[in-house]
């Protein structure tokens, strides 16, 4: 018999799009992007903001996310 696996977002990925929405909600302007979408793929309660990896520690992590993300190419078709 096997075991029925239930497929959930690996948490870096996780992280990493709560870092994205964290930056347009607590980040001054202007933003580097404005990206909202990870939180509706996610799907958390309203707490997630409290999570020990959502604090001001974070926020170094944060800024190297989001400056990778935005200086990445689209790869060229």
């Amino acid at each position: 018999m096997r075991d029925k696996q239930v497929a959930t977002p690996d948490n870096t990925a996780v992280r990493t799009a709560l870092w994205r929405a964290l930056h347009v909600e607590i980040d001054s302007p202007p933003h580097v992007f404005e990206d909202t979408v990870g939180l509706k793929l996610v799907a958390l309660d309203d707490g997630w903001r409290s999570r020990p990896d959502m604090s001001s520690f974070t926020l170094p992590f944060r800024a190297s996310i989001l400056a990778r993300a935005r200086f990445v190419k689209p790869a060229e078709k």
